[in-house]
């Protein structure tokens, strides 16, 4: 008898990591004192970040002014991949990978004393640490011109793990009840044929379960000082990287 042990490569889509400062708008909001770290596909749109914490949202702010800082210090005004609001929201389109790190945001506003009607300026800063969540090697020629390239080779692997399947299940059919049919020369053994994920992330990406603990299953950009060479799970210590998805070590 033939057996056949079929193998797929498959990975779960995990898309952007939901905070648990994320409302149903999917605003993401700041939080004093504590970086707020956001997992986003290539080639998609950030979630909307506020310049506020919820408390301060629900809370009349007077004379508001909003300063948005990105990677490297870099003053962030709106342009073709950078939005902008009035009211201090920004949002990334077509996320890659060097427009991961830091994004703060100072919130200035105007407090007045009831008894005196002295104005006094309160700034409040927000942090924002924003990461690539990658699509696994090889998958670009595969999904063609799709955005949605993770997703459409999620559900092509599936629908080929099912016709597989089916097509061996349907031997060994024919072989129990048409005995008088000839048997193919490869046809199905039960409980031979199996799925196994194959776990591997991208050059320039790895799995951090300790810096990423709220997205531990998640391929994410390496950070600077780290790099990734091949498609292992994890991202190597390399001191003169200074970007985000190093794939190499200078010397």
């Amino acid at each position: 008898w033939a057996l056949l042990s079929a193998v797929l490569w498959y990975l779960t889509g995990v898309g952007c990591q939901r905070s648990s400062l994320l409302n149903k708008k999917g605003f993401v909001f700041g939080k004093i004192g504590h970086p707020v770290k956001i997992y986003v596909k290539l080639h998609q749109n950030s979630p909307v970040l506020i310049c506020m914490d919820l408390n301060r949202a629900n809370t009349e702010t007077v004379d508001p002014t909003y300063l948005w800082i990105g990677p490297k210090e870099k003053t962030l005004t709106d342009n073709s991949r950078i939005s902008i609001t009035e009211t201090g929201k920004l949002m990334v389109r077509d996320f890659l990978e060097p427009l991961s790190g830091l994004y703060s945001c100072t919130l200035s506003y105007k407090t007045v004393k009831a008894e005196t009607q002295e104005e006094t300026t309160v700034k409040r800063r927000y942090e924002f640490m924003i990461f690539v969540d990658p699509f696994a090697p090889g998958w670009k020629s595969a999904c063609n011109d799709s955005v949605d390239c993770e997703d459409i080779t999620n559900r092509n692997i599936l629908k080929a793990r099912d016709r597989i399947e089916e097509f061996f299940r349907s031997q060994a059919y024919t072989f129990y009840h048409r005995l008088n049919n000839t048997v193919p020369a490869m046809h199905f053994v039960d409980h031979s044929f199996q799925v196994v994920r194959m776990d591997s992330c991208r050059p320039g990406f790895g799995k951090d379960e300790g810096l990423h603990s709220n997205c531990a299953s998640c391929c994410v950009v390496c950070s600077p000082g780290n790099f990734s060479p091949d498609v292992d799970v994890t991202c190597k210590i390399c001191a003169s990287t200074q970007e985000y998805g190093a794939k190499s070590c200078p010397e």
